[in-house]
């Protein structure tokens, strides 16, 4: 509790500092604003930026330490660094890109348009061109593009005072020191060994003796979901890379595989949503840019949705026969929908996790039978009651009671199964299991409504 009064507190003063902030930029008095600034940090003072104007901005970034300036900037939005950096000079550009770390170089360089990607590689110098030709040369969305190369690696004939000697002359080069892995001459990797058992063993200690053989690794072709999977599951902070002959060429850090696992998140919800993926946060996102992501599906959903209007007008009759069937008819699609979007979010979460995979199918089908038939009992009786007592009397109320059991025992089916379907052959389960599921749930449960009505109160001809 105290902690966060602490926190609150601080951010409290912050907030009141902002027009402070802004008062010594208007009036350029840069060593008093880097004073009032040293006790932010990187993440907060990115914030500040994004509450200012262009000019402002522009100006607060160039009266920034340098050391300080690159990190500020990674956690800049893609769509702000890119205007931050037609703001500032070749040279205060060549300066930031030197100082930031090759991941996080890497992954600005990607999302620039080609054009300006093309105009920032020429302003590297040779050896940290050679380094980023060489990260973006892998396919895009593979760890290949996460890892940065700045690392530290032991050779496993070393003493444990030649290791730290080592460390002493080239750690400062090196992302994290928390794990320091093992290679040899050839650069394959063969363990790793903690900086705290380093520092706990007797300096004669030969690495080999001390070192952990059984280490987990990433190819760096793999797809960056991996490294999300792998530190999830293995709860480590930081991976190795190696390429297809287990040669050590780089680590992927915690904190960029928590921004993958953001981005992977937002995605599967906005495709499950039926919106095309933004890309870039909402705040950036011009009204245009909005309409075009979304308009599209709509347009295919309204289509699609034409279906159970066509369904319905084919059962006429049976309407026209038992007003009381229409009344119904809300309660019974809706809640197949519902029954369907709580599957398939299930299924899908569960797919993403690694809990389950496609060969689970029959075990995943069983276990959502048992589960909707369960359901089905609780929501057709609760359906049988209001029909009975409402409106239809104990026809009506058994036509509804059967219904709701058969279609929410259906829906949860076809919502278990769908997602699985589509990873199977490769497709997004994310991508067909929204809308599109719903609407395929309301047309096929019109048609057991209407054809369980037909059955028992005979409306046929």
């Amino acid at each position: 509790m105290l902690l966060w009064f602490h926190i609150a507190e601080g951010k409290m003063l912050k907030e009141l500092l902002k027009p402070e902030i802004q008062e010594l930029l208007e009036q350029r008095r840069w060593g008093e604003l880097r004073e009032a600034l040293s006790d932010w940090s990187a993440p907060e003072i990115a914030e500040l930026l994004l509450d200012l104007g262009k000019q402002e901005r522009v100006l607060l970034f160039r009266a920034l330490p340098r050391w300080l300036s690159a990190e500020v900037f990674s956690y800049l939005d893609p769509a702000q660094q890119d205007a931050l950096l037609e703001e500032l000079t070749d040279q205060e550009t060549r300066e930031l890109l030197r100082r930031l770390s090759p991941d996080d170089r890497t992954t600005l360089l990607e999302e620039m348009p080609a054009e300006v990607t093309r105009r920032l590689l020429a302003l590297l110098d040779p050896e940290d061109f050679r380094e980023t030709s060489f990260l973006l040369g892998f396919p895009e969305q593979s760890v290949g593009r996460l890892m940065t190369p700045e690392f530290l690696a032991l050779r496993p004939y070393w003493t444990v005072k030649e290791a730290l000697d080592h460390i002493r002359r080239h750690g400062q080069d090196s992302e994290t020191l928390n794990h320091l892995y093992v290679s040899d001459d050839e650069g394959h990797l063969l363990g790793e060994v903690a900086l705290r058992t380093l520092v706990l063993s007797e300096e004669a200690s030969v690495i080999a003796d001390i070192m952990n053989y059984s280490v987990v690794s990433l190819s760096a072709f793999d797809d960056r979901e991996s490294a999300v999977h792998a530190m999830q599951k293995y709860d480590l902070s930081v991976l190795p890379v190696v390429d297809s002959d287990g040669v050590l060429l780089g680590i992927v850090t915690f904190d960029d595989v928590m921004d993958v696992s953001e981005e992977e998140v937002t995605e599967d919800f906005q495709k499950i949503s039926a919106v095309a993926p933004i890309e870039i946060p909402y705040r950036e996102a011009s009204v245009v840019r909005l309409w075009r992501r979304r308009i599209g599906w709509l347009l295919l959903l309204l289509v699609s949705d034409f279906l159970t209007a066509t369904v319905i007008a084919a059962y006429e009759h049976a309407i026209q026969g038992v007003i009381a069937l229409a009344f119904f008819i809300p309660i019974i699609i809706g809640t197949g929908g519902n029954v369907a979007t709580q599957s398939a979010t299930l299924i899908i979460r569960a797919l993403a996790l690694r809990e389950i995979s496609t060969g689970d199918w029959l075990r995943v089908f069983l276990k959502e039978l048992t589960v909707s038939v369960l359901l089905g009992v609780v929501l057709a009786l609760v359906v049988w009651l209001r029909g009975f007592f409402w409106r239809g009397g104990p026809e009506v109320a058994l036509v509804v009671g059967l219904s709701m059991l058969f279609i929410t025992v259906w829906s949860n089916a076809v919502a278990a199964l769908l997602p699985l379907g589509a990873r199977r052959i490769g497709i997004d389960p994310a991508l067909i299991s929204g809308p599109f599921l719903t609407t395929f749930i309301d047309v096929t449960g019109l048609l057991i409504y209407f054809n369980v009505a037909e059955l028992i109160l005979e409306l046929r001809g």
